[in-house]
């Protein structure tokens, strides 16, 4: 495996305007390959934008959706990915030919569609059929899996994408700022947006704060520290629909150290150099040698049932 650079960035989309959302991943996409990196990770749903769809009848799903074997928003991504020599991951909304929604991130380069993973936990609307299957795929000589969201919540998603040969985990999401049983959780005022400068100290304090980054890094280390891998964290900055989103797109090595992150209010990006000789100097690494499934398979295995509810997705805005 070859030293390679990978972009991760941060933007904050419009619901339902493709056309817009392209033309910033566009803009991101250059500039990442004139700083000289190989790959650009964008975050869930980034072409179609995410929260508006809580809202959205069967109908105007399947509108918004395309089928990835003839889609507009893959053909405008391979062009970018052409014209910039990059490769590049973003989100969508998809139907497939029987009329079945999905919610996948895909990998595109010059060549077009190279990898897709359908999310394996979608919940924002209830017309989104679950993917049914992991995914790993070759990257300028890495192995590379996808998990969206949700599905890095759920651990063994995690373990069972490493086990499966990925060294790097692409994690897009929409996340952070939303309230949740957890102490401290909540939206963000919309409100302080409107004036993001004059308001930049409180902003920062709540996307920091509980709120925001100080959950996320009660576990998303450990996901990329237990399991020896490179996590590209990508997330919206800015307003999802009528909620505030707090960016803070990072990539963590697999020792769990943040090795770079957007820390700005903006659209922008941050690179960081991926090396293969963590991959086998992280603890992780040792401890993944050391499973003895013999003792837990019947116990992980077990048949279950999968419940997922998500507190905040019936409430109001004011909820």
């Amino acid at each position: 495996m070859e030293t390679i650079k990978i972009a991760t960035a941060q933007f904050e989309h419009k619901s339902g305007d493709k056309n817009y959302n392209l033309s910033i991943i566009k803009k991101l996409a250059q500039r990442a390959s004139a700083a000289g990196a190989n790959v650009i990770a964008f975050h869930e749903c980034c072409i179609t934008g995410y929260t508006f769809a809580r809202e959205l009848s069967k109908s105007q799903m399947l509108e918004l959706a395309e089928e990835l074997t003839c889609s507009p928003s893959v053909e405008a991504l391979r062009q970018i990915a052409a014209e910039f020599d990059i490769t590049i991951l973003a989100g969508l909304f998809e139907r497939d030919v029987e009329g079945n929604l999905y919610k996948p991130y895909i990998c595109i380069d010059k060549t077009g569609l190279v990898a897709s993973h359908r999310k394996l936990h979608p919940f924002i609307n209830p017309y989104l059929t679950p993917g049914n299957s992991y995914t790993v795929f070759d990257l300028y000589g890495w192995k590379c899996g996808i998990l969206i969201c949700y599905d890095n919540n759920v651990i063994e998603n995690v373990r069972a994408t490493a086990l499966l040969g990925a060294d790097i985990i692409f994690m897009p999401h929409v996340t952070m700022c939303t309230p949740s049983t957890r102490p401290g959780a909540g939206f963000v005022d919309a409100e302080l947006w409107k004036d993001k400068e004059v308001n930049a100290g409180i902003l920062r304090a709540e996307f920091d704060g509980p709120k925001g980054r100080e959950w996320l890094m009660k576990w998303l280390p450990a996901r990329a520290y237990d399991n020896a891998i490179y996590a590209i964290f990508s997330n919206a900055i800015g307003m999802d629909h009528d909620q505030l989103k707090n960016g803070r797109s990072m990539i963590i090595d697999p020792f769990g150290e943040v090795i770079a992150e957007c820390r700005t209010m903006d659209d922008s990006l941050v690179i960081a150099e991926i090396t293969a000789d963590k991959l086998t100097q992280a603890g992780g690494y040792r401890y993944r040698k050391a499973r003895r499934p013999d003792l837990y398979k019947d116990i992980i295995g077990k048949a279950h049932t999968s419940e997922q509810k998500v507190v905040w997705l019936n409430m109001g805005k004011e909820g």
